[in-house]
């Protein structure tokens, strides 16, 4: 039987079962997607909604609530020794509307051979990796 998730519940310590999300699906309320053992699950959650790590969701009565785990996916990260060269990128990949991690020591973004193109000419280090992706939600969303 499918668990079918619609509401978001209050963060609270514990265990739970996992359900691992890559960044674009924390942004899909309605959504077929697998926990971390396998088990098939029906996101029906409110329209608008975007799931963060750790946020738990309730199922069915009855059912075990499952805790939202941010899923590793390839990423590009982007470093500099120089502040204001990572504030200059940011400031071009928002020009082009791209989803962005931002953090005091790195940018981080999905891969893109062109993004990787304009970030080298722009003398910065990137590197592809795998890593949770935690894109900045942007200035007009309100949780």
């Amino acid at each position: 039987m499918t668990l079918v998730l619609t509401q978001r519940l209050p963060r609270a310590e514990g265990q739970f079962l996992l359900l691992p999300l890559s960044a674009e699906e924390r942004c899909r309320p309605r959504q077929i997607a697998y926990t971390a053992v396998g088990e098939l699950v029906r996101l029906q959650l409110p329209r608008g909604m975007r799931l963060e790590d750790g946020d738990l969701l309730a199922p069915q009565a009855g059912a075990p609530a499952l805790r939202v785990l941010a899923r590793p996916e390839p990423v590009l990260t982007v470093t500099s020794s120089q502040p204001l060269s990572l504030l200059r990128a940011a400031y071009h990949l928002g020009n082009r509307h791209t989803p962005l991690e931002l953090t005091p020591g790195y940018l981080r973004l999905a891969p893109d051979p062109v993004l990787l193109s304009l970030l080298e000419d722009l003398g910065l280090e990137v590197i592809s990796e795998v890593q949770p992706f935690y894109p900045d939600p942007g200035a007009y969303y309100h949780p």
